[in-house]
């Protein structure tokens, strides 16, 4: 986090105020002077803002300059409270606070098997690929689904019941299936904040609930074939060349759907509380 000194000039005697000559016309010997010797003479220039927005634009640039991946993350980690990430700018969480979980087995089921369906609608939608792009999303490496089956099953081999999928995971896939007919811009929003947000805060929910309700078992749901970091880059370079492909407008499209997106989510995440 960055953090800005008000410097004033009663604290720092150095500071003079800059003298200024004004030339009338401008002089022979100075034209013809190389432009090394004005980088040499230059003064240094402090700045100092009391509102860092330079030090945003400029962090914002840095990040579109690495590609629209970048910039979808930017999006992204400013829908996350203060607490949740140090980009953060939402005032109301959209997700859970952890220190406060008190999370249930029967909530949890509900998180898994509405999770699955997500996943299941998700990965078909990619195995069909209506739109040329989805094929490139294809066997990742990132798919979830497989590993969420064998965790139902061992729950259900320990003797509960696995519920039906809950309204809040039929009206997401419902959405994502709609989605894929014609919006695939939108579609690959949430593709990237579905299988990126699981890779990095899923990782750590799935932890901290193991540890309150599992006895510490890790679930299949959160493990990965290969380098997950290597799978992860994999899959950023397939999504940056496909965005290489869209108008302005259609990338502005996709991250506007990142608010929908993580709405979603958060309700669904919000069954493991109920």
């Amino acid at each position: 986090m960055a953090f800005i000194t008000i410097i004033s000039h009663s604290q720092l005697p150095l500071f003079k105020k800059p003298e200024f000559t004004i030339l009338n016309k401008p002089n022979a010997q100075l034209l013809s002077m190389p432009i090394s010797w004005f980088s040499r003479k230059k003064p240094k220039m402090v700045v100092v803002s009391a509102t860092g927005d330079a030090q945003k634009s400029k962090k914002r640039y840095l990040r579109e300059a690495k590609g629209f991946v970048d910039e979808m993350r930017f999006v992204a980690m400013k829908l996350h409270t203060r607490e949740q990430a140090k980009e953060g700018e939402s005032k109301e969480s959209v997700g859970l606070p952890m220190g406060e979980w008190e999370p249930t087995l029967e909530g949890y089921l509900k998180f898994l098997v509405d999770s699955k369906l997500v996943y299941d609608t998700m990965e078909n939608v990619m195995d069909k690929a209506t739109f040329p792009e989805y094929a490139e999303f294809k066997n990742t490496g990132l798919e979830r689904s497989k590993g969420l089956a064998k965790d139902l099953e061992w729950f259900k081999l320990q003797g509960y019941a696995i519920p039906q999928p809950s309204s809040l995971g039929v009206s997401y896939a419902q959405y994502l299936e709609e989605l894929s007919r014609k919006d695939p811009q939108a579609l690959i929003c949430h593709f990237y904040t579905r299988y990126f947000g699981h890779a990095a805060g899923g990782r750590l929910m799935g932890t901290k609930v193991a540890q309150k309700i599992l006895n510490n078992k890790e679930l299949e749901f959160y493990k990965w074939d290969g380098d997950l970091s290597q799978l992860l880059q994999n899959v950023r370079e397939k999504l940056n060349r496909v965005a290489e492909t869209w108008t302005k407008e259609e990338k502005n499209h996709c991250l506007e759907e990142t608010e929908k997106s993580f709405k979603f989510s958060g309700d669904i995440m919000r069954l493991i509380l109920s």
